[in-house]
């Protein structure tokens, strides 16, 4: 055994950090070559290390571990036996956490995975010991160079050796790689971290396995290292040159075919680049990922790689050569261009790989492109390849006029790959005159070959297209080949009539070919989608074109068939497809709409006058007019139509509802009043001011002489619900009548309006929302003086607001809705009474709220402050749901424990808050002529946030502050964040207790989602920090809770975000609460949603950064603690009256400093 002076000596001298790095050299190989040698065993050294191993001091031990672990590497060839290698495993990897040994833990352990199986190898159990280690402590991006290499290295290394052991690690390995090679920018690291993505795939080659999931994530790392961009000199000292490091990565790319999507698409994008590499790069890896990926993935970019080969063959491959001197014997020389070179070899490479049929597709695309260039080549491809497709068709120019139109070829006799080609031809062809937009060359064109022969062989081409259809019962009716047919009669009936006109019968037949499909081939998906595009596409031609004969046989063929198919009961034809079928096509020009507007009215019209007989006239009638409001409508408006068949519209269905007093269906049938609803109110909107009158006038008619009550009846003081012999159907007469009121401008006369809203509450009471919408449009409308009305007849804002809140009501004893319990007025109130539970019936109490809503959304809408006043009866009804009414809010808090409390009025008024903060799409808007202040909801919450405040602080009923919670949530889900943020301090306690009550109930899960937003938010805003400081701990309890909720993925997601979020405040707020933070989240690493998992990973290994540094803290306090401690001995000495010798003291103090 060496000496131990001697083995001492070596050992200090490689710890001093402050001898050359020969020496240490020189002292590492001596040390290495005694063990090599037996001379010094390898436990007899580590007993030698023991106290550099576990020395206070971090500079020597580090020194020491990096001694042992270099040792390790230069004996890799010496047999160790397996208890050594084991022990040796876990003293390195337990060194993993501590940053500044990390460099002689990584060494050791890379040296200890690199070692062969003839001399003693780790173990499965311990390489997946040194992963778990590795992906738990490192954060890789935070170490020096030679230290990120260790760790790829190591990682490369496992992949390697231990690919059956580390496959278990599953996603943790996947995060673990991502987060080291994100944003590493050192050429070397870049060497191996790119190869790890190749062994990484390799390792999951499944493409439904876990790299599957993971793939998009994998790749955005990857993505903008594209094209390299190399800095570093191109020759010299450094070890990795560009193209090294372009191949690798061309490797990690083309490694797996579920890069698949996004490589490709990033590819052609980057061959549009100015820059010469990054084409030739582009060029290289679209070559090598084709290759790899296989023919099926890259099929479907064919077109787009096809279109960017031949663009960048047109600029770079230059002029032929044609000098005898230089010419190859081969044929025609060109110069050379590494660009051009690489763009031909891609075309070679795809064409090689590819099926029969791919290649086919690439011969049609280069024809395609050399028929729409010019003239001249178009001429060329018809004149050479043209007839002599015709005749491998069986249509030779000597027989072309033997072919009579319509006739059919058998299966045997239709060759789709010629048609597939003629198709690409005639496409180019038509591309070429299209893009001719001058007169003088279109006429040039029609006296041009390529026009001449697509008319003489115009019917043969019909008749082969058609034998496409024909045969497509013969055949898998998922064959791509079927749809060439449409494809090709599309194509002809396209061509312009000036530069080729085909005969009329020719575009006829081939309008009735596609019709025929449309009617009969409706199991066919694909096939019926693709005709339907191609009628379209041929409609608008027709009207781009002003083909005015062509136009006349489509709106007979096609536009007026379809319009009749909504009267055919016979046919097998689903409706939906009917309806789907007359939108498009009614979408192809104004003149078709229109003939489509008046077919779907006259359908409409028809199916409401047999709803009572008839329950399918419902669903029918239903499904037309939503076709109506959400598509044809809102093309009308941004094609520039006009809206007389939408004054039409309105005028018949208000005729209808006049004519239809024997029956109440329409207007019982929920569904179909509200899609007539929708349908008046857009049509309604659409329609100026005049027109508006016309309808709203006509509609009052209805109304006034077409309901069981009289209006005179309503204008007599006070109302009586319960006198007027309301019905179903006059219920759903009024709430179309609402509709109506809801959509007009703001100018437009309202006919008695004060009787109408008379008629309005009462109607309100018995809960039909629409009514309420349209009292709040009223009041949102109005004008606030009478100097403004136009008439004497209207009425302004402040007469309106009198009718709705000071007129009495009455309900007799025999009244249904109502039981009085007697007040001091008899039996009269207000609404407001109401509200508030005077008439003492819930049913009644609730309807009131719920209108009184809408009407505060009206005046909210434009800033009125009667809001405040409405808002106070909300929060009363909050607080108690009281039998009597309330004085105000800051005397209402007495004695809520005996109040009489009704959960569901109390809901309702909760409720109310989100009526009037949100945006609603069925009444006050924008749409329909809302006056909307700015700023309107900020204002808002600034006026009743307080309130809201101290009533949740006071109340000492939980059913009250619940409820309370509830309004809360509303007000804060619809604000804007700048609004709260200046009151963040004060919200915050309150918001996370209302969090915490929305948990209880599966029914509160999007508000709940919403309130979580707010405080994301606030966690994210600078503005909102300090009170998120302030408040850390109970936040993050609050979100520890949230983590694990059930009933919605986005909960759970959101919650983790905010946990990331919050781990970026000050260490000392939240360091506490790690240790429960890591508890809650190891529980999501397992959450069956892979985006929840995601974020926990992240959260997880954010979180845990606060342990590293919490252990460096205490270690730097206890060496302070340890070098001053005679300092305190001293002052206790002191304190207690010991005697002690200042020089003694003084000595020991300098002794023990540094």
């Amino acid at each position: 055994m060496a000496e131990a002076t001697q083995l001492t000596r070596h050992i200090e001298s490689y710890v001093d950090s402050s001898s050359s790095l020969t020496h240490q050299a020189a002292t590492l190989n001596a040390i290495a070559a005694l063990v090599k040698t037996d001379a010094l065993p390898l436990q007899a050294l580590v007993r030698e290390l023991d106290m550099y191993l576990t020395t206070t001091d971090n500079v020597i031990r580090a020194r020491g571990i990096l001694l042992l672990a270099e040792v390790i590497t230069r004996i890799e060839s010496k047999p160790l036996d397996s208890a050594i290698i084991h022990s040796l495993v876990g003293f390195f990897k337990d060194r993993l956490v501590n940053w500044r040994a990390v460099r002689g833990a990584l060494v050791g352990c890379l040296a200890l995975i690199r070692r062969k199986s003839v001399v003693g190898m780790v173990t499965g159990s311990d390489a997946t010991a040194i992963a778990q280690s590795f992906l738990q402590y490192m954060q890789v991006q935070s170490l020096g160079q030679y230290d990120r290499k260790l760790c790829f290295e190591l990682l490369d290394c496992l992949l390697e050796r231990y690919s059956d052991v580390v496959t278990t690690l599953g996603e943790d390995l996947i995060y673990g790689i991502c987060e080291a090679i994100d944003a590493e920018k050192d050429p070397e690291c870049l060497m191996l971290a790119f190869h790890i993505v190749e062994s990484l795939a390799q390792l999951y080659p499944d493409s439904s396995g876990l790299l599957a999931s993971f793939a998009k994530d994998v790749f955005d790392i990857l993505e903008p290292y594209f094209p390299i961009h190399f800095t570093h000199p191109s020759s010299g000292d450094t070890p990795v040159q560009r193209d090294d490091l372009s191949k690798s990565l061309m490797s990690a790319f083309s490694s797996t075919p579920l890069f698949e999507p996004f490589v490709i698409p990033l590819l052609l994008e980057k061959l549009s680049s100015s820059l010469h590499s990054a084409k030739i790069d582009s060029l290289k890896y679209l070559r090598v990922c084709s290759s790899k990926y296989g023919a099926e993935k890259i099929a479907k970019y064919a077109r787009a790689i096809w279109s960017s080969v031949k663009d960048t063959l047109s600029t770079y491959l230059g002029e032929p050569k044609f000098s005898f001197t230089i010419a190859p014997v081969d044929g025609i020389g060109f110069p050379e261009n590494e660009i051009g070179i690489e763009a031909l070899s891609l075309l070679q490479q795809l064409i090689v790989q590819n099926s029969k049929k791919k290649k086919l597709h690439a011969i049609g695309r280069i024809l395609y492109i050399t028929a729409k260039s010019t003239i001249s080549s178009c001429n060329a491809v018809f004149e050479n390849l043209f007839s002599r497709m015709m005749d491998d068709l069986g249509f030779s120019v000597s027989n072309a006029d033997s072919f009579s139109n319509g006739d059919i070829f058998t299966s045997q006799r239709v060759k789709f790959g010629f048609l597939y080609l003629c198709i690409e031809l005639l496409a180019g062809c038509k591309e070429l005159i299209v893009g001719s937009d001058k007169p003088a060359l279109q006429y040039v064109f029609e006296h041009e070959t390529c026009c001449i022969m697509l008319h003489r062989f115009s019917t043969q081409l019909l008749n082969a297209f058609g034998s496409v259809l024909a045969v497509s019962a013969e055949r898998c009716p998922l064959d791509p080949d079927i749809y060439i047919g449409v494809k090709g009669l599309q194509i002809l009936a396209t061509f312009q009539s000036d530069v080729f006109p085909i005969q009329k019968s020719i575009f006829e037949n081939i309008l009735n070919k596609i019709m025929s499909i449309i009617m009969e081939d409706f199991e066919k998906t694909i096939l019926w989608e693709s005709a339907l595009k191609a009628l379209c596409h041929v409609g608008s031609f027709v009207q781009m074109f002003h083909e005015s004969e062509k136009a006349m046989s489509y709106r007979s063929l096609v536009v007026e068939k379809i319009v009749e198919l909504l009267s055919l009961d016979d046919i097998t034809l689903p409706f939906s497809l009917k309806v789907e079928a007359l939108s498009n096509v009614g979408m192809t020009g104004r003149k078709n709409m229109l003939t489509i507007l008046q077919g779907l009215g006259t359908a409409v019209l028809a199916n409401l006058s047999k709803v009572h007989r008839n329950v399918r006239s419902s669903e029918t009638a239903v499904q037309l007019l939503e076709c109506y409001s959400c598509k044809l409508l809102p093309w009308i408006h941004e094609n520039g139509g006009t809206e007389d068949f939408a004054v039409q519209f309105a005028l018949d269905i208000w005729s209808q509802a006049g004519n239809c007093m024997d029956f109440s269906a329409p207007f019982v049938e929920k569904g179909l009043l509200d899609a007539i609803m929708k349908a008046m109110k857009l049509s309604v909107g659409s329609c100026v001011v005049e027109s508006q009158n016309l309808i709203i006038q006509n509609a009052y008619s209805i109304l006034s002489s077409h309901t069981n009550f009289q209006l005179k009846e309503v204008e007599t003081l006070p109302l009586t619900p319960g006198k007027y012999d309301i019905s179903l159907r006059d219920e759903g007469i009024i709430s179309l009548f609402a509709s109506v009121v809801v959509a007009v401008h703001p100018k437009t006369h309202i006919p008695d309006i004060r009787v109408l809203m008379h008629l309005f509450i009462i109607t309100l009471l018995r809960g039909v929302v629409p009514v309420a919408q349209a009292l709040g449009s009223i009041l949102n409308k109005l004008v606030s003086t009478s100097n403004s009305a136009e008439n004497s007849g209207d009425l302004t804002l402040e007469e309106a607001l009198d009718v709705i809140f000071n007129t009495k009501i009455c309900f007799s004893s025999t009244d249904m809705l109502q039981r009085c319990n007697g007040t001091s007025n008899g039996n009269e109130m207000v609404l407001t009474d109401i509200c508030l539970g005077i008439a003492n019936d819930r049913l009644l109490q609730i309807n009131a709220i719920c209108g009184l809503s809408w009407i505060g959304k009206g005046l909210l809408l434009r800033g009125h402050e009667k809001i405040k006043d409405i808002t106070k009866i909300f929060m009363e009804c909050l607080i108690s749901g009281t039998k009597s009414a309330l004085p105000l809010i800051k005397d209402s808090l007495e004695n809520t424990e005996e109040q009489i409390q009704d959960p569901l009025v109390m809901k309702c008024a909760a409720d109310a808050f989100h009526v009037l903060m949100s945006d609603s799409e069925v009444c006050l808007n924008r749409k329909f002529h809302a006056t909307i202040r700015p700023l309107y909801k900020q204002r808002f919450f600034s006026s009743v946030m307080p309130i809201i405040l101290q009533l949740i602080t006071k109340s000492y009923s939980s059913l009250s502050r619940s409820f309370l919670y509830r309004a809360f949530a509303h007000i804060m889900s619809d604000t804007s964040m700048v609004a709260i943020l200046s009151e963040a301090k004060k919200l915050i306690p309150v918001l996370l207790d209302c969090l915490s009550m929305l948990t209880e109930d599966i029914q509160d899960k999007d508000m709940l989602y919403g309130l979580l937003l707010v405080l994301s938010g606030m966690l994210t805003e600078k503005n909102g920090q300090e009170a998120v400081i302030e408040n850390a701990h109970i936040i993050i309890n609050c979100l520890i809770k949230l983590v694990d909720y059930p009933h919605k993925m986005l909960v759970r997601e959101t919650a983790i975000q905010c946990l990331v979020a919050l781990s970026e405040l000050p260490h000392a707020r939240i360091y506490p609460m790690r240790t429960q933070v890591l508890r809650a989240i190891s529980t999501c690493l397992d959450d069956t949603k892979r985006a929840v998992r995601y974020e926990a990973v992240k959260c997880r290994q954010t979180w845990w950064v606060h342990n590293f540094f919490f252990i460096e803290c205490v270690q730097f306090y206890l060496v302070q603690l340890l070098l001053y401690l005679p300092i305190f001995t001293f002052l206790l000495d002191l304190l207690i009256g010991r005697q002690c010798h200042p020089e003694v003291f003084i000595s020991e103090v300098q002794y023990q400093l540094p």
